[in-house]
């Protein structure tokens, strides 16, 4: 278990060998965490323009596709949380979190926004409210795997989420300019707090992405409506990610 600790800090650490996808170059600073995502399932939902833009930060720009809002469901399994310099810990640096989110710009620098993060880890929920000013929420959360489908569920007071996916097919990376590409590729996550504005940077190879399909059997999550239609889905099985502390824009 040791050694499968430092495997995964080392392999965390190279992410920023890799650098010529990225739409604008690293921070000069230190990243702050390191963190690796698994069996990751992107769940979107194509919803209404005003109907977004009215629960969306004030100071940022919706980002559309085509014209089009998309707002997006992301579960997952968190693994290998670690701060800089140090190991993940075990039995503290893996937990399931689930992500509500959309796309947002500012500065010519597309990212993310997220209504909610849900997770497993009291810890994590409030050191992420603390240092990165995110709507996180502890929840009642499941994951199973069974052959190549992944079981996903999840319930806090007022939002629950109940599911199954699986990818399917060859894996592939998203060509900019596509709508994969559009939905996966972002390299930073804006929030505000007190009318003031941050963005925190993030930096990962290019996303390993499988077409996907999955059943949702409830899904009380997106602040908007998303209606009766079949989200678009993709899914990843492992990404390793570090993230810059928050910055005040």
């Amino acid at each position: 278990m040791t050694l499968e600790l430092f495997t995964a800090a080392a392999r965390q650490a190279a992410v920023t060998s890799e650098t010529a996808h990225r739409p604008w170059p690293l921070p000069d600073e230190p990243w702050a965490n390191a963190q690796t995502w698994v069996d990751l399932a992107f769940l979107h939902w194509r919803v209404d323009v005003e109907e977004l833009r009215r629960v969306v930060g004030r100071t940022f720009e919706l980002d559309t596709f085509g014209g089009d809002a998309w707002l997006g469901i992301t579960p997952f399994l968190l693994a290998d949380f670690r701060l800089r310099g140090l190991p993940p810990v075990p039995r503290l640096s893996t937990f399931l979190e689930l992500n509500v989110r959309t796309y947002v710009t500012r500065g010519g620098k597309p990212g993310i926004w997220f209504f909610s993060l849900d997770a497993t880890s009291a810890l994590a929920v409030e050191g992420a409210k603390r240092l990165f000013k995110l709507p996180y929420y502890r929840a009642q959360m499941t994951c199973t795997r069974g052959g190549d489908r992944v079981r996903y569920e999840s319930a806090r007071p007022g939002a629950a989420f109940s599911g199954s996916y699986r990818g399917t097919g060859a894996s592939f990376h998203a060509e900019p300019g596509t709508l994969e590409h559009f939905l996966t590729e972002r390299y930073c996550l804006y929030t505000e707090d007190g009318g003031r504005a941050y963005r925190a940077d993030i930096h990962h190879p290019p996303w390993e992405l499988q077409r996907g399909e999955a059943t949702v059997d409830l899904n009380t999550m997106s602040p908007v409506t998303l209606g009766g239609n079949e989200p678009h889905v993709l899914f990843s099985p492992r990404l390793d990610v570090v993230v810059w502390p928050l910055a005040e824009l």
